[in-house]
């Protein structure tokens, strides 16, 4: 009997895998006939799930489907980030990666990658700013790094926690240019508020952090942006001149945000998904949303995205072999 069973068991399955191909292709064409998920590497109320949010509403409306956002924390983005490579390949699950796909493995934290992915779109990217103390006696980035170089070790900053984004924002742009990063010492702390914090009340001289992080203190006239570290210069702050106007150094970088599925998604779906994903960035509500955060915007899609994940990997990767956060 149970022979038997084993033998139409079988014959089921290759009559299942005999058909598979026009299913296939009808699933495919059918995408999206279900509700998607649309993981979160990091906790409800930041920015990277406000981002999520605004791109699941508006693929919602455009796919006709649900989207809801699930919030997978802990590992410093591993869980989340994990989650995503490991979601079934069929569309149903995606997720919003971040700068530190490029940076958790060069921790030893895990072995994903943005290789481990099927790049979808880069839907923004906030550049690093250098801030100072709005009295501070310096009018340019070059005022300051005189002050530096007079006195290395004297100088300190923060901006986010030992190997974070802006930690290795700064070291970089002082590698750039020739400059020990050691000379200007990090104090870690818990983000950019906390690191503003430190230096309004003068536990540091310098805070390396996005400028819509500090835009409030900016606005508020008790501090001021010397440089970004972007291609171009901010529509946020115009006045302030990118890294290469004001020193010639060609390094940017910036916290970045995504959207990807896991590696081996189809390429009907994923073609879907990246048309869906380029009108979201096109609309009037996801512009409007990018200037009323002051987040930056900054799009492209498929193996263009692809191209930059890995550009920021190598170059993240760069810059903590040298300050030794590499394992």
């Amino acid at each position: 009997m149970k022979r038997l069973l084993r033998v139409a068991l079988g014959a089921a399955a290759c009559a299942l895998t005999a058909l598979s191909p026009a299913a296939v292709t009808s699933a495919l064409a059918a995408y999206p006939d279900r509700p998607i998920s649309l993981i979160v590497p990091w906790g409800a109320g930041g920015g990277t799930d406000a981002v999520a949010r605004i791109v699941a509403s508006l693929l919602e409306r455009d796919l006709g489907q649900p989207v809801a956002v699930v919030n997978r924390t802990g590992g410093q983005g591993v869980v989340g980030h994990q989650a995503i490579a490991d979601a079934t390949p069929d569309g149903y699950t995606i997720g919003i990666l971040t700068v530190e796909i490029a940076m958790m493995h060069w921790q030893g934290l895990t072995k994903l990658d943005p290789a481990s992915y099927t790049p979808l779109a880069l839907m923004n990217e906030d550049p690093a700013g250098i801030q100072v103390k709005a009295d501070a006696p310096y009018k340019t980035l070059d005022d300051l790094l005189a002050d530096v170089k007079k006195a290395p070790g004297k100088f300190k900053a923060s901006g986010t926690g030992q190997g974070g984004i802006w930690h290795l924002a700064l070291a970089g742009m002082l590698s750039s240019l020739k400059m020990e990063p050691g000379s200007m010492p990090w104090v870690p702390s818990q983000g950019a508020a906390s690191g503003l914090q430190d230096l309004m009340a003068g536990g540091v001289q310098v805070v390396a952090c996005s400028q819509p992080e500090a835009r409030s203190l900016i606005d508020a006239g008790r501090v001021k942006s010397l440089v970004i570290m972007a291609p171009e210069r901010s529509k946020l702050f115009p006045n302030v001149p990118t890294l290469k106007e004001a020193t010639g150094s060609p390094w940017t970088i910036g916290a970045w945000r995504g959207i990807a599925g896991p590696k081996g998604l189809p390429k009907e779906v994923s073609d879907k998904l990246q048309a869906a994903l380029k009108k979201i960035y096109e609309s009037k509500e996801y512009q409007d949303f990018l200037t009323n955060r002051g987040f930056g915007g900054r799009f492209a899609e498929g193996e263009a995205f692809a191209t930059f994940m890995s550009k920021s990997d190598a170059d993240l990767g760069a810059v903590m072999k040298e300050v030794g956060l590499a394992k």
